[in-house]
């Protein structure tokens, strides 16, 4: 087996066509095509079942998976160790993290990064924070940069960069937004717009509802925060928003003795060390808040 042969294997696998793993490896489809029949050879087993269009794995696929992934990654984790070890700070760089931290958090660090390494090839991937975590357990990722879980699971390890105080906000021709003293309960007979109720920011407010024995009326979730945002802002209902984003399209309802709370900050694996690149990324968002 080859590590080309491979690659190839792990794109058509993604996408369930050669077509298209060869658009994403820059080679022909008939390329592709060859790759994976030679793979096929070595091992003596089709991996893939082709029904027309219809592109599937066959049990030898399926088995082949996760070892062709780990393969991969213990190649890349070897030539970035070997590299490294002149202290050179360069190579890919591959980061996982949400939309919000990307438009508020980051543009600062990335300026003062890119400016200080220019080497370094930047790879952003915008997730939810609940599969971010997913990506650097399985080492698929270095660092993300997201809304910490509030309990990690090892070998994941997290460091609090930014605290993000959470509130009540509505459109500012909202009822809610009129009034003086705001109850959970009270809000609890008006619509909400929240993220879904899985993710860790959704689940926050959930559980407060649920403290107080109050049923959420979701009007619908999105996890995009600028979305629900937009959606506040046109009276589709109340939602609960980082305070940062209060501006004057939104207003904060005034719920007394309710601090919520997220904390954003860097998620890494607790077994891998950090590379050059990684470990010089982690120190510019550390001094960020300095």
């Amino acid at each position: 087996m080859d590590t080309e042969s491979l690659k190839a294997f792990l794109a058509v696998t993604k996408h369930r066509s050669f077509s298209e793993a060869g658009e994403e490896l820059h080679i022909t489809q008939p390329a592709v095509s060859k790759r994976i029949a030679a793979l096929e050879e070595s091992l003596r087993h089709a991996l893939f079942n082709r029904l027309g269009r219809d592109v599937t794995l066959t049990e030898a696929g399926e088995n082949l998976l996760p070892l062709a992934e780990q393969i991969l990654r213990d190649m890349r984790e070897t030539e970035r160790r070997i590299r490294e070890l002149s202290g050179e700070i360069s190579g890919t760089l591959k980061v996982a993290t949400s939309h919000h931290i990307g438009l508020h958090h980051l543009p600062p660090v990335l300026h003062a990064f890119t400016s200080a390494h220019p080497h370094v090839n930047l790879q952003f991937e915008f997730l939810d924070s609940e599969q971010a975590h997913e990506r650097i357990a399985r080492g698929e990722c270095e660092l993300a940069v997201v809304t910490l879980a509030p309990k990690l699971v090892p070998p994941l390890r997290g460091e609090v960069i930014w605290a993000d105080p959470l509130v009540f906000v509505g459109a500012p021709k909202h009822v809610l937004a009129q009034q003086a003293h705001i109850t959970l309960h009270e809000l609890g007979n008006y619509p909400a717009i929240l993220p879904d109720l899985n993710t860790f920011t959704g689940r926050l407010v959930k559980e407060r509802f649920d403290r107080e024995g109050i049923k959420l009326q979701l009007n619908m979730t999105t996890n995009y925060l600028e979305t629900i945002k937009m959606m506040v802002s046109v009276g589709l209902g109340w939602s609960v928003l980082p305070k940062s984003m209060v501006d004057n399209h939104i207003s904060e309802i005034p719920v007394a003795d309710i601090g919520l709370q997220r904390n954003l900050g860097v998620v890494t694996h607790g077994k891998r060390t950090l590379g050059n690149a990684a470990a010089a990324f982690f120190d510019v968002i550390r001094n960020s808040v300095l």
